[in-house]
């Protein structure tokens, strides 16, 4: 069995889809996924599914759809009532984010052993398991209150595999996806000073300067606030063409490296 909730939520048995009934069951069942080997409780389910309208059928109707589910997913996966609440057993099923968290954190330390080369391939794999915005079709108390922490943990991910392309001198390459990663998440500013020194080792000091500008005016109209001391540092570093701006000595790229394929971000 296969599960994913990183874009629609899915389950797959052999490579098919199962037919998950409804935005209602589906978020049961991403509930009882994100808790692990942990119960779930009626409340939580209710919290999940109504936020705080949950009606006084609540658990007459989080029992339809557990049961559902258990139909659904037999032999594959156990739902076991514990009270008060459920448990998922999904024994050795493979789960999309457990898939990224693990290929992230590999990722990570890759990038701080300085092995660029594996950092990218690590990340970009884990990157890759995205397929739009997390829990995309489930009730939005549930959605709400976990999709933040996922796109957090991707945004870092993303981090990591720009600074390891810069590291491996993919600087020309990652231009567009930087540029498209700045557009998605225009406020999130380590993204912009990417942006400034990818385009600052392209000979291209003038448009570096412009991507600082445009994240200066949407800070301050957008937060009231200047940007932060990472934004600046580079910025002054473009101004007064500080070499280490370039970087260490890097490695040479394999072929392609400097291209790799990652998933669009999410506007948002």
């Amino acid at each position: 069995m296969e599960y994913r909730i990183l874009g629609q939520v899915e389950a797959r048995h052999e490579g098919r889809p199962l037919p998950l009934p409804g935005a209602k069951p589906r978020t049961v069942l991403s509930a009882l996924l994100l808790a692990g080997d942990q119960v779930v409780y009626d409340s939580q389910l209710g919290d999940h599914l109504w936020g705080h309208r949950a009606p006084a059928t609540m658990n007459a109707q989080i029992y339809t759809y557990v049961s559902r589910l258990r139909k659904l997913l037999a032999p594959h996966a156990r739902i076991t009532r514990r009270s008060p609440g459920y448990l998922m057993e999904t024994g050795s099923a493979w789960f999309d984010l457990a898939e990224f968290t693990d290929r992230s954190r590999r990722g990570h330390r890759a990038l701080a052993a300085g092995d660029h080369r594996g950092a990218v391939s690590l990340l970009d794999s884990a990157l890759s398991l995205w397929r739009g915005p997390a829990l995309a079709d489930v009730c939005a108390p549930l959605a709400d209150a976990v999709r933040p922490h996922l796109e957090e943990a991707r945004i870092t991910a993303l981090h990591g595999r720009f600074e390891a392309g810069l590291a491996l001198g993919g600087h020309a390459a990652l231009v567009p996806e930087l540029t498209r990663t700045v557009r998605a998440y225009p406020l999130q500013e380590r993204f912009r000073a990417q942006l400034m020194t990818a385009l600052y080792r392209c000979h291209r000091q003038a448009d570096a300067l412009a991507v600082y500008e445009e994240g200066r005016a949407l800070l301050q109209g957008s937060l009231g606030v200047d940007p932060g001391a990472l934004l600046r540092e580079v910025m002054l570093a473009i101004l007064r063409s500080d070499p280490a701006l370039l970087g260490p000595a890097r490695e040479r790229a394999p072929a392609g490296a400097g291209h790799p394929v990652l998933p669009e971000p999410a506007v948002r």
